[in-house]
């Protein structure tokens, strides 16, 4: 198993805890990821994080993808691997409608096409091949939209790819993953039970036979983000837990619209994700987060004492003999967070 952590993004001050990251990386630590909303950028705090390391890898989880063209992503990902010895992993996201078109003002458009085609051009423009054409739904290199001059002309990038870049995705929707499945290296479900990886198997399966190569889940990393809240209080140690979750299910998209409600649903919590829903869009938060059933808490974080931990880490470490899980991605972590999970993980 791998571990990682998620710097995330900032607040009103950026403070990236490069420390922790150190600490983390001294003890085996595989990889640390940055992401963005609207506010601090994931790849300056990726860059920042890979000048004052060695060893770790930073990633990013995620860049939203129609915040940038798929060859400045590129662009980026192939400086950052070569400036840190090849320590750079790229994410990539949809993000949401009201993000995309409130905050980057561009169509949301279709999420999974978008996905397909962003590393399709990437990884042409990685392997230098040829000058890049390309003929999408949604992206055509060289542009002939509305707007063209004409002069565009097919361009092969001067900078060499060193190394195989990864490319991630996070995805969670069925189409969404067998498209991971079928184009990226890995996946980030932003939470997950290890053993209910039947959600995610069929479309896994679709993707590798889509891909035309003989893929399996030794070439596909599932990294789920995790977090680990160490109390001897369980109540107590699980109500910041509840209070993510009711953000997601409830708050995180349109009442018709949200993904994460929809994935709570497939877990088996659907009469719950109904009632958080409700609850969180009229407002009533506290009570929306006092409706996340402890089971849900308990089957996608680790919470309670260290030895209640270790207990229930046992389900990830069969989860990842299983290929169900490739890495462990912890969200929140302090320094004890960082020393258990390797005491019991590396």
């Amino acid at each position: 198993m791998k571990l990682g952590l998620i710097a995330g993004h900032a607040g009103s001050r950026v403070d990236v805890q490069l420390d922790l990251i150190r600490r983390a990386e001294k003890l085996g630590y595989d990889s640390v990821w940055t992401s963005e909303a609207w506010g601090s950028d994931a790849v300056t705090t990726a860059t920042w994080i890979l000048a004052h390391t060695t060893r770790i890898k930073a990633g990013t989880a995620i860049m939203q993808m129609p915040a940038r063209t798929p060859a400045m992503t590129a662009m980026t990902a192939m400086t950052l691997s070569q400036l840190s010895g090849n320590r750079f992993i790229v994410g990539l996201g949809a993000s949401g409608p009201q993000v995309i078109e409130g905050w980057h003002g561009v169509a949301y458009g279709k999420p999974v096409t978008r996905f397909k085609e962003y590393i399709q051009i990437m990884r042409r423009i990685f392997a230098r091949e040829a000058p890049l054409s390309f003929d999408g739904e949604l992206y055509q290199l060289p542009y002939r939209g509305e707007g063209a001059t004409g002069l565009g002309k097919p361009l092969k990038s001067i900078l060499h790819c060193d190394a195989r870049i990864p490319i991630y995705g996070a995805n969670i929707t069925p189409a969404g993953v067998r498209a991971a499945a079928e184009v990226a290296d890995g996946f980030f479900p932003v939470w997950m039970d290890p053993e209910q990886f039947h959600v995610f198997e069929k479309p896994i399966a679709e993707g590798f036979a889509a891909s035309g190569q003989s893929k399996t889940l030794r070439d596909f990393n599932i990294a789920p983000f995790v977090r680990v809240v160490i109390g001897d209080d369980l109540k107590a140690s699980m109500r910041p837990l509840k209070d993510n979750l009711a953000l997601y299910i409830g708050g995180m998209g349109a009442r018709a619209k949200n993904f994460y409600n929809d994935y709570a649903k497939r877990l088996g919590f659907e009469e719950a994700a109904v009632k958080i829903q409700d609850l969180y869009l009229a407002g009533r938060k506290d009570e929306a987060a006092a409706a996340v059933p402890d089971e849900l808490v308990d089957a996608v974080n680790l919470v309670g004492s260290p030895a209640r931990i270790r207990e229930r880490a046992q389900r990830w470490v069969e989860a990842g003999k299983r290929g169900h899980v490739g890495s462990m991605l912890f969200a929140d972590a302090n320094e004890q967070v960082v020393d258990l999970m390797a005491e019991i993980f590396l």
